[in-house]
């Protein structure tokens, strides 16, 4: 049986591509439309309003957002509006609808606040022809946010966004032309949502934006990460583990090392992007260049605390990435031994100064550098899991199969690092000792400790309390902090 119109104009589906950056923009847009009394869908057939919160950062993101959005348009009915929201929307414009007839609406990433009027406008309207909502000014977060959560929460985890934009000059990136400069957020807000994760059980915070140490810049705050990072935990003590993610190399501070090594909830990891690790390739990437900055700051790091993980990412075939060049690139990560790696070839983006560098190199040596870069990694990241075999580490448990349990150390971020496989049912959403019996390249498996045996990972705090069978916590049943 078909639904009435009325009670499918009434339903919204939401398809979130591309970062945890941009599911948190999606979460606060379903948000919004929740509170002006809409209702979530499972299914687009059932829904009056279809939104695609799109990706736009590289040419395979663009692919997949305009497949998406071509799925949606070829199954719309006449009662249906098809909106193209984020990344893409902004970078493009009026392009996506030439890419995809059928998309009614167009509403970019620094409007993402303004979806509830933008669909009413949209439903008033008497002709066919598409609205733009892509506005120039930068005003991502901030004065125009209506006090809508900025989270994501998938599991026992959370995303939260601290700041949006960017305003660093890297030749490849388009995130400037997308998001706009960097917006940091009011540090009141955050606190007050690191605290409503905490009174719903969230066990993990992952303070996330396009550069985490920018922030507090644009408020006039000095280490104004650091700051933040201390008003969370004291706010939120209960949550056991904070992580942060996308430092910017050469912003990595003696105050934020230190925050980071006295604050108990503070996990002792870090991602920092690096891209490259030869100082004639950062200069053309427009990246911070002085690569004795980062010698010395992974060994602060390290001696401030040695158990940190730390992850990096390169770009290899970059226009103009010579054999030497790449080789500069090999003893780096020889020497600095990173935890975890992730390596990219370099993808063509024509709006990118990096664009006009004439000498592109060849997808076949992009592809090969990046197989010879990942064998490298795959070694060092082999031996510095098997460092941990023999050790108690608390396991973050994350789902059940074929009678193992799978679940993450502090070692680990969401989706983008390694597992533990654990045998048997452990509790979902809680923090377990366990001890680590074997390590692969990526992976470690181990045992679950009982009794009295000392962890020997970072200090577990805070009660335990969960979702009920691991579930993202609907953001409606947050607790609302006065």
């Amino acid at each position: 049986m078909h639904m009435s119109k009325a009670k499918q104009k009434k339903q919204f589906y939401l398809l979130s591509l591309g970062c945890s950056k941009n599911t948190v923009d999606s979460n606060s847009m379903a948000d919004l439309l929740l509170r002006a009394g809409f209702d979530a869908a499972g299914d687009p057939d059932d829904a009056g309003v279809l939104i695609v919160n799109t990706c736009g950062f590289i040419e395979s993101a663009r692919q997949e957002s305009i497949g998406a959005l071509r799925e949606l348009a070829a199954l719309k009915g006449p009662n249906q509006l098809l909106i193209a929201a984020g990344c893409m929307a902004q970078r493009y414009g009026n392009e996506v609808v030439e890419w995809v007839p059928g998309i009614d609406g167009v509403i970019g990433t620094r409007r993402w606040m303004d979806i509830v009027p933008f669909v009413r406008e949209l439903r008033r309207r008497k002709h066919p022809q598409p609205l733009y909502h892509l506005p120039d000014e930068a005003t991502t977060v901030g004065r125009d946010e209506h006090n809508v959560l900025r989270v994501a929460v998938q599991g026992a985890s959370a995303y939260l966004k601290i700041a949006d934009g960017c305003r660093r000059p890297c030749a490849f990136c388009a995130i400037p032309q997308i998001k706009g400069t960097h917006v940091s957020r009011p540090p009141a807000a955050i606190v007050a949502e690191a605290a409503r994760l905490q009174a719903a059980g969230v066990r993990e915070l992952i303070l996330i934006a396009q550069d985490t140490t920018d922030y507090g810049h644009d408020l006039g705050l000095k280490n104004g990460l650091s700051f933040l990072l201390r008003e969370i935990a004291a706010a939120a003590p209960d949550i056991p583990w904070i992580r942060l993610m996308y430092a910017y190399p050469g912003y990595v501070t003696d105050e934020l090392i230190e925050t980071m090594a006295t604050t108990p909830q503070i996990v002792p990891y870090l991602d920092i992007p690096l891209q490259h690790g030869h100082r004639e390739t950062l200069k053309r990437m427009r990246r911070p260049a002085n690569i004795e900055w980062v010698y010395g700051t992974v060994e602060k790091l390290r001696a401030a605390m040695p158990d940190i993980a730390i992850r990096t990412t390169f770009i290899v075939g970059y226009p103009g990435e010579t054999d030497e060049e790449f080789d500069g690139l090999k003893t780096f990560v020889r020497d600095l031994r990173f935890d975890r790696v992730g390596a990219f070839t370099y993808s063509y983006e024509a709006s990118t100064p990096s664009a006009t560098v004439s000498w592109q190199v060849d997808e076949d040596v992009k592809q090969a550098r990046q197989a010879e870069l990942m064998e490298l990694q795959q070694a060092i990241s082999l031996a510095r899991n098997q460092a941990q075999v023999g050790r108690v580490l608390p396991v973050l448990i994350e789902g059940h199969g074929d009678g193992l349990s799978v679940g993450r150390t502090y070692r680990d971020a969401p989706e983008i690092d390694g597992l533990v496989l654990i045998p048997g049912e452990l509790p979902l959403g809680e923090l377990v000792p366990v001890r680590i019996d074997g390590a692969m390249t990526y992976d470690l498996t181990g045992q679950p400790v009982f009794g009295d045996e000392v962890i020997s990972g970072p200090v577990v705090s805070g009660s335990v309390s969960r979702a009920e069978n691991g579930a993202a916590i609907p953001l409606a049943m947050l607790p609302v902090i006065e």
